[in-house]
């Protein structure tokens, strides 16, 4: 048999959507609305927008802004998540025309929003309840019924073998794109709904694919055609292993070996360390990282992939904010002077202007920088044509010092970014780093 005949025309891309050309420099911002001021409003948080432009996220997360249900409702105020009505507008919040105008603000600061959707479930008492009881799953004994295995009394599941669900949920997207002119959608637990609804919500929604959909849900076939981007949620439970001493460095090797090589190369993965459900369920940042918090932080920052702020991370914010009730962020009087304000707004510019950590395809892969500490530090460089990023880090709370064999890579010339007492040498071959000490180089 002739060697050409095992010749076939390439594969095409995994990947077959393609990204907002806007989206391939961002980070994303999640808001609390809620918690975010005393008053709790869509206005209030606007006053925060021309500073959340100067920190350098560019895509707002907002959480559920529907009416939240009042039967069975958890706390004074209810979850975000039990749904009264998907085409309405949570008065506690504002008006229709205070989410209008916040929408407009946030665009002509050149950012953009997407809005939190909840498919799967509604509160209790949502009108549909009534006039549209077979959209929902029912016990044995024909009752509505919560998702099993959690503690989500304070919600009932749709059932999406309805077409009538599935027209009538696409209908509600498609109203928040029509009047409030949103940029995409974050979609709760993506992996209890259907692919194939998301599937068709995609093409029916976002036919020239100018839209940013996130999944809250950590799956390689989202990425084909449905999901821009999905949840590192393995990664944050990684992270938070290493921060306390139950795993190490070797195993975030095998994380990005694994991400590298099982996750198509446009897939963008959405890496944290906080959001809503690990600040309000298992403690802050603070709380669950302790000396590792900033170092693991710049990791999410400079990694593949987009990273995501959680509202108040930028100033470090110890609290965890209560979910059911009203629990405003206590902030510094001169937030921007804040220190993890000013350091995060480094990182962030250098994210979104440096070639080689862009989001998707074109940003440069994770390759591994072969040293003699793989248990306790992380050495890995990013390159985009002539750019390229390294960081390395100690993921340890002990002394360690490293050789690197850059030899073997070829880097080019390379100057430091972030480094131990501010030093101006190019990288070296050995370095000592302090427990959970990191440094960041670039090329010229």
């Amino acid at each position: 048999m002739s060697q050409n005949s095992f010749n076939h025309s390439p594969l095409p891309s995994y990947v077959q959507l393609e990204h907002p050309s806007w989206s391939i420099d961002a980070a994303i911002y999640e808001v609390n609305i809620r918690q975010y001021t005393s008053e709790g409003t869509f206005r209030a948080f606007s006053k925060h927008l021309p500073r959340l432009k100067q920190l350098g996220v560019k895509i707002l997360w907002l959480m559920p802004i529907h009416p939240i249900g009042l039967t069975k409702r958890k706390g004074s105020l209810g979850s975000p998540y039990a749904i009264a009505d998907h085409f309405a507008i949570n008065p506690e919040f504002g008006t229709e025309q205070a989410f209008k105008d916040l929408v407009d603000e946030i665009h002509q600061l050149g950012m953009y929003v997407i809005i939190d959707w909840v498919a799967n479930h509604s509160a209790w008492d949502n009108p549909l309840t009534l006039s549209h009881p077979h959209w929902y799953k029912k016990t044995k004994t024909g009752e509505f019924c919560s998702t099993t295995w959690f503690d989500w009394d304070d919600i009932i599941e749709f059932d999406f073998h309805q077409t009538g669900l599935r027209n009538y949920m696409v209908s509600a997207m498609q109203h928040y794109l029509d009047d409030y002119d949103i940029d995409g959608f974050r979609c709760d637990v993506a992996g209890f709904v259907p692919l194939e609804f998301w599937l068709n919500a995609r093409n029916q929604l976002d036919p020239e694919h100018q839209l940013f959909w996130l999944a809250e849900w950590e799956e390689r076939d989202l990425h084909q055609r449905a999901f821009n981007m999905s949840y590192a949620w393995g990664l944050n439970d990684l992270l938070e292993d290493i921060a306390q001493g139950k795993r190490n460095a070797e195993n975030l090797c095998g994380y990005f070996a694994k991400h590298n090589n099982a996750f198509p190369n446009n897939a963008i993965r959405m890496n944290f360390l906080d959001n809503h459900d690990k600040n309000a369920w298992d403690g802050s940042v603070s709380e669950r990282f302790g000396a590792a918090e900033e170092t693991l932080l710049a990791l999410t920052l400079l990694m593949d992939g987009m990273p995501l702020i959680y509202s108040g991370q930028e100033v470090a914010n110890e609290q965890s904010l209560a979910f059911f009730d009203h629990d405003p962020i206590i902030w510094p009087d001169v937030i921007e002077r804040h220190p993890r304000h000013c350091w995060l707004q480094r990182l962030l510019q250098l994210k979104s202007t440096n070639p080689a950590l862009q989001n998707g395809r074109t940003g440069g892969t994770m390759d591994e920088i072969p040293h003699s500490k793989r248990q306790q530090v992380i050495a890995f460089y990013r390159q985009n044509k002539r750019h390229t990023v390294v960081f390395i880090a100690n993921l340890s709370p002990e002394s360690v010092q490293i050789k690197l064999q850059t030899s073997m890579i070829g880097l080019p010339p390379l100057k430091p970014f972030i480094t131990a007492h501010n030093d101006t040498n190019p990288l070296p071959s050995v370095m000592d780093f302090q427990g959970w000490e990191y440094q960041v180089y670039i090329s010229d």
